[in-house]
């Protein structure tokens, strides 16, 4: 009887995992369909929120705003990764979801800036840093939430589910963009139809998604830690925290630039600089952020069994080597195959992160720490890494006259992280602290 009892506790908890565990795919995946949207009508952004000009410029400024929506969010992470190791992870979850829907439905309603001048961009970067804010959060806690529901033996699998769902909500974004771009008259979607997905993302979905939340238990490992006492090796954890974050931030750098870079700014450098028809750009990019979300399960599942490291430092070395080969292809090639081919190829690769890397962040810090630690190092990885890329990208190619040079940039950040990743040590197979 008693191991028929322990038996049915171990299947009530592996249950309640798995619940949780969707419950939060589905809720991360509303809020960052939100999210995302923004960066595939950056172009007609640019035109309706900023003063004519040329275009570049123009599409520097909407890139900027993008960028520092971004910024935002180390100040997200520290706000609501603190709320999250003092209150919970749930409670910090079920804030961010309304700030983030609100923000996304007013840039839905902004008027242009023809309309009301200068009032137009301001309220613009006021909601992007509301959605940055939100964004910050949500990483760290939904990251902290599933990692501390998940088997021992499969950290990494549940932990990815952030990042598929991310990829999901992008992915529809993406989708939603390039079937707006396919039916719409070009001169429909420049005057109403972009605002489509921000009023449907704002008014119905962020309402479903914190709907969905409210019906989570918090963790267990934040339950017994309330129940517990700060021991002495908390506090010293404290203290090598702020260690722990520099590496977060280092060994996350590739991660967030081959996403940024490649499946982010790429549909507009495609549009812009390969002179590819703006439709098909962004089915391209779709299929590589299918391809993005397929592959990090596939990591996850592979880095539960060999560990983190040997697969984040091959795919850091392909960034190195294939980035300029990439970008010259983007630029010249006149075949779709090629560049729907490489495109995929870059999915792959920011599959491989992001499938790995919310374990590898979340391993690191121990429970007190942990939401904090994951929000406050991938906030400001992204923020510096990630949220400028964009803006980084087109302003290397005006300023070096080359179109290639984003390839530089993602260069950069291989080199960065393969020297944090390789000072790691493997976490894949110690419980958490």
């Amino acid at each position: 009887m008693a191991v028929s009892a322990e038996i049915s506790r171990d299947k009530l908890s592996l249950d309640a995992a798995k619940r949780a565990a969707a419950l939060t795919f589905v809720g991360n995946a509303l809020e960052f369909f939100d999210f995302a949207t923004y960066a595939f009508f950056a172009t007609i952004i640019s035109r309706h929120f900023f003063p004519p000009g040329d275009a570049t410029s123009g599409l520097i400024q909407a890139f900027a705003v993008f960028g520092l929506g971004l910024v935002a969010r180390p100040l997200g992470a520290i706000v609501f990764g603190r709320l999250g190791d003092v209150r919970g992870r749930k409670l910090a979850l079920l804030i961010s979801m309304p700030l983030m829907g609100v923000s996304t439905l007013i840039v839905g309603l902004i008027p242009t800036y023809q309309a009301i001048g200068v009032a137009a961009p301001v309220l613009l970067l006021a909601c992007r840093l509301a959605q940055g804010f939100s964004a910050g959060g949500e990483v760290g806690n939904a990251i902290t939430f599933l990692i501390e529901w998940s088997p021992p033996n499969r950290r990494a699998l549940y932990s990815s589910l952030h990042q598929a769902s991310s990829l999901v909500g992008t992915l529809v974004g993406s989708l939603t963009a390039a079937f707006l771009t396919s039916v719409l008259e070009p001169t429909s979607l420049q005057s109403w139809g972009w605002r489509i997905p921000f009023i449907i993302g704002g008014a119905l979905i962020a309402p479903f998604g914190f709907y969905l939340r409210s019906k989570i238990d918090e963790t267990p490992a934040f339950s017994h830690l309330k129940e517990t006492h700060v021991s002495k090796e908390d506090i010293y954890s404290t203290r090598s925290t702020w260690i722990m974050g520099i590496k977060t931030v280092g060994s996350t750098a590739v991660w967030v630039v081959t996403f940024y870079v490649f499946l982010i700014y790429g549909p507009i450098f495609l549009t812009v600089h390969g002179h590819i028809d703006r439709s098909a750009s962004l089915w391209i990019n779709t299929a590589g952020l299918l391809t993005d979300t397929i592959v990090i399960i596939i990591a996850a599942a592979i880095a539960d069994t060999i560990g983190r490291k040997p697969l984040l430092i091959a795919a850091s070395l392909c960034v190195l080597i294939f980035s300029y080969p990439l970008f010259l292809m983007f630029q010249n090639s006149a075949s779709l195959l090629l560049i729907f081919l490489g495109i995929v190829f870059c999915g792959a690769l920011a599959g491989v992160f992001a499938g790995i890397g919310p374990a590898l962040m979340a391993e690191l810090f121990p429970t007190r720490l942990r939401t904090t630690g994951v929000s406050i190092g991938f906030g400001v990885s992204t923020a510096i890494f990630g949220g400028l890329a964009p803006a980084i990208s087109e302003s290397l190619i005006k300023f070096t006259g080359s179109e290639i040079a984003p390839s530089y940039f993602a260069m950069a950040a291989a080199v960065v992280s393969l020297g944090f990743i390789l000072s790691l040590k493997e976490t894949a197979y110690e419980p958490l602290k």
